[in-house]
């Protein structure tokens, strides 16, 4: 799941990056107006949250601008302004959610998923599951299942698996691995990767990820 955030205050940018990133989220950041509205077409997003201040263009403008273009990604907006017409402002202009500051952030995660969840039920496609042998991925509601049985793991560990599964049959390097997982504060010698790996294979078989020699790793073909 990808997520884009547009807000400039640097403190609340790092706390939502981090946070959501936590919360198994691959998170882009951008800090004004003119990168949101350059960024958004860039990839493949499951969710916005857009904050209204922005130093060059408010975050109602931007909205409105990018619905104009045709962008259907969810939108969640921030603002310190708790006016019943500011919240219609931001409805009118194509946003689908909206959260006051001060927030909880578990409040804010909440409302993420509830976007995610009805933008698929507003298309008409059922919840994308990830499927590979016997071992299935719900990436909405953050489970696993090997066959008929639940495997429970940690944030990190499900996180690995989802870039593992989204990836079948490619041979991804620890380095990749490292940065989409657990961000740029580790370092690239880190054998945090492997350790993790080790974690998954003891929850879901032996044979679930393959060493590639020199490389990485690699989810393993299910067999015929």
């Amino acid at each position: 799941m990808r997520v884009l955030i547009v807000e400039d205050e640097d403190h609340l940018a790092g706390l939502l990056k981090r946070g959501l990133a936590e919360e198994g989220y691959t998170v882009d950041l951008v800090g004004d107006a003119a990168r949101a509205l350059a960024t958004a077409g860039s990839a493949d997003y499951d969710a916005a949250v857009l904050d209204v201040v922005l130093p060059d263009l408010d975050g109602f403008e931007v909205c409105a601008r990018l619905r104009r273009a045709g962008w259907q990604v969810p939108v969640l907006m921030l603002t310190a302004r708790d006016a019943v017409s500011d919240r219609i402002r931001g409805l009118d202009a194509g946003a689908d959610d909206y959260l006051c500051k001060p927030f909880s952030f578990g409040e804010l995660c909440a409302r993420v998923r509830a976007l995610i969840r009805r933008a698929g039920v507003a298309r008409g496609q059922p919840v994308r599951q990830l499927r590979v042998g016997e071992i299935r991925l719900d990436p909405i509601s953050r489970r696993v299942w090997s066959g008929p049985a639940e495997v429970y793991l940690s944030t990190k560990e499900f996180v690995l698996l989802e870039l593992m599964m989204r990836n079948h049959g490619q041979a991804l390097e620890r380095a990749g691995i490292l940065e989409l997982v657990w961000g740029t504060r580790h370092p690239i010698t880190s054998n945090v990767v492997d350790q993790y790996v080790r974690y998954l294979r003891s929850k879901l078989g032996q044979d679930t990820i393959e060493t590639v020699r020199g490389i990485g790793y690699r989810m393993a073909s299910p067999a015929p």
